[in-house]
């Protein structure tokens, strides 16, 4: 079967996966996503799998360093012989290594020394530039400065939400030109990705919202049981 017939019988059997922030749930079961990529040929799959391990943190290995991770990802991202997804990992691994010098500088850190900390091109720029807001970097990345604002005051949805939105728009754009081709294929896949984790993510916020309020309100029940010092005082016989 020629590679266009492949991907274009792929592609068919892949549902809209519509808005990101509308979605309830995945598209289709990770068991059907995983049933259609079986049409890739095994130098393909391989690639998709080596992505999504970088990419997914459920496949992140716990208890690793930061120099670790690094190296690993180097290790992973020099045997994708494809470009397109390369560049794609790549990008997403830098973006990545913004947040956590958000999130180092939030904790009172000062700027690393060793620039093994992080990934990519940004690492030096971002040492050189610790104490300026978005790292001087605004304008390449203009969800920075907003991501700095939600991290400072706590805005951990919120900031998550617009995280996922960058990704969500930069896969986007990586998408125009490809319609019938691998690389449209892992576009599909890594929104799926983003899907799962984002509706996972609602769900366990929505959870721990819950508790909250049933805390809160179980407090003032108990509280109104509680006898009032006057009532609560022995009485003489």
């Amino acid at each position: 079967m020629a590679h266009s017939d492949r991907y274009a019988m792929l592609l068919s059997a892949l549902p809209y996966h519509g808005p990101l922030f509308g979605a309830k749930q995945t598209p289709l079961s990770r068991i059907r996503l995983n049933q259609r990529l079986a049409l890739l040929d095994p130098d393909e799959a391989d690639c998709l799998r080596h992505a999504r391990r970088l990419l997914e943190w459920a496949q992140q290995e716990q208890g690793r360093t930061d120099t670790q991770a690094v190296v690993r990802a180097k290790q992973v991202i020099d045997g994708i012989t494809n470009p397109f997804i390369r560049d794609l990992v790549t990008w997403r691994l830098e973006m990545r290594t913004l947040v956590a010098a958000l999130r180092r500088r939030h904790r009172g850190e000062a700027a690393p020394r060793d620039r093994r900390w992080g990934f990519g091109r940004w690492v030096s720029r971002i040492m050189q530039h610790w104490n300026e807001p978005a790292f001087g970097l605004e304008r390449a990345f203009p969800w920075l400065p907003e991501a700095e604002r939600l991290l400072a005051r706590g805005g951990t949805v919120d900031l998550e939400r617009l995280l996922l939105g960058a990704v969500w728009n930069h896969l986007e754009s990586c998408s125009d030109g490809h319609y019938l081709d691998f690389e449209a294929v892992v576009i599909y896949v890594l929104r799926w990705d983003m899907i799962a984790r984002w509706t996972t993510y609602d769900g366990e916020e929505a959870a721990r919202r819950f508790d909250e309020l049933v805390k809160q309100a179980m407090a003032g029940v108990e509280k109104s049981l509680r006898p009032s010092a006057d009532t609560a005082r022995p009485t003489r016989a």
